[in-house]
């Protein structure tokens, strides 16, 4: 009876004892993703990243912390910004980076996404200041290669790597608008009558080297002359006025010239019956 009662007096302590068991196992029990690292502090000192997988903690003396290997992909909020010309834009951007080194983005630095947000806001601006606007918008791919450049810097030590950084959009005042507006359309007008003066320049040349042709051989204007006739003819015209070239007029003219010419450069022809005496 003795026996009985004693372990009948134990069996709430076991339990509580499997109840506390259950929990030091689970808290001990640690599961990292393939994406993830667990950095181990053993009383406050760091003992390493551990993962991916399946490991034990000792309870009450590791704790971890998991860190996220994956790209993160940040909104870098909209910065105004003067440019060198002296423009005030708009300018946001999006930045990707992530963590090469888990032990230092737990201990180098306190919030690694938030230090990073911050260095990509003041990076925008002091690069924005150092471009004109012409720069700015035409030069978009050099620009993004230089804020990557310079943020990678500053956060390489927290073991943070930037792989890129793309501006999006840039958001120009409204006279600035209205300006370039009136600029892209002086040039198109300018570019329409170059390239309207080399037609009339082509132009002219052929026109030149048909005249010279016509000029070389007459019975090419007459020929001319009657195709303009036909082309006038196809016309649906009530009236047909036919223009008379002037050569075609002396030529007209010098046809009683010529029969003159011939009939006195004939021989008299002597009449039959008389002499001539």
């Amino acid at each position: 009876m003795g026996i009985v009662s004693i372990l009948a007096g134990l069996g709430p302590v076991i339990i509580v004892l499997i109840i506390a068991g259950g929990l030091l196992f689970m808290n001990a029990v640690r599961v990292v993703q393939e994406y993830e690292r667990g950095v181990i502090f053993r009383l406050g000192r760091l003992v390493g990243a551990r993962g991916p997988g399946l490991f034990f903690l000792i309870p009450g003396v590791e704790r971890m912390k998991k860190i996220d290997l994956r790209v993160i992909t940040m909104e870098v909020p909209s910065q105004e910004a003067i440019t060198r010309d002296n423009v005030t834009v708009k300018v946001n951007a999006v930045i990707y980076f992530k963590v090469i080194d888990p032990e230092n983005a737990v201990v180098k630095v306190l919030d690694f996404i938030r230090a990073t947000s911050l260095i990509a806001q003041t990076t925008l601006r002091s690069v924005l200041g150092q471009s004109d606007l012409d720069h700015l918008l035409s030069e978009r791919d050099q620009i993004n290669q230089t804020l990557q450049r310079i943020i990678d810097e500053q956060t390489d030590a927290w073991g943070i790597k930037v792989s890129a950084v793309e501006v999006r959009d840039v958001e120009l005042p409204q006279s600035m608008q209205r300006a370039m507006a009136r600029q892209a359309e002086a040039e198109r007008e300018k570019r329409a009558k170059i390239i309207h003066a080399q037609g009339e320049f082509e132009a002219s040349k052929q026109l030149a080297a048909a005249a010279a042709v016509i000029g070389s051989e007459p019975a090419t204007l007459q020929l001319r002359y009657l195709q303009t006739l036909t082309e006038i003819a196809v016309e649906k015209n009530s009236t047909i006025i036919f223009p008379l070239p002037l050569d075609l007029l002396a030529g007209l003219m010098d046809l009683p010239r010529a029969s003159n010419g011939r009939a006195s450069a004939e021989p008299a022809m002597p009449v039959p019956g008389r002499s001539g005496v």
